[in-house]
């Protein structure tokens, strides 16, 4: 059995209006899909850029993440860039704060790490 790349990365905010100057008009992802789920009287929405979707699901109720300290599940989303420099002064160009840049001794390349608005990791890593 094979499992192939990924399908798409479901991702919980608090808020559409946040979730979309964040994720649409900083990171450039495209909305391509709004469904309307009555049964939950909300909207999934469809987020892509290239090769990666994000399903996004806006529930203002939820419980915050636990990230420090880090608690089991998944840690954190990582994009691939080729130049992480250029990369790290166009987030925070936008006024995204990132971490400072680091060597991955195990993987190779460099990284670091920023936060969507709810709090939730993100990774750079070339």
């Amino acid at each position: 059995m094979y499992l192939g790349k990924q399908h798409h990365i479901a991702v919980i905010s608090s808020s559409w209006e946040k979730a979309k100057e964040f994720y649409i008009d900083k990171l450039g992802f495209e909305l391509y899909r709004e469904v309307y789920r009555p049964a939950q009287d909300d909207y999934l929405r469809m987020l892509r850029q290239g090769d990666t979707t994000i399903e996004l699901f806006i529930r203002p109720d939820a419980p915050a993440r636990v990230t420090n300290p880090e608690a089991m599940g998944l840690r954190h989303l990582a994009f691939l860039v080729e130049d992480i420099g250029p990369a790290v002064a166009w987030l925070n160009s936008l006024g995204i704060e990132t971490e400072p840049i680091r060597e991955d001794k195990v993987n190779g390349g460099r990284f670091t790490f920023f936060r969507d608005p709810d709090g939730l990791p993100l990774e750079l890593h070339e």
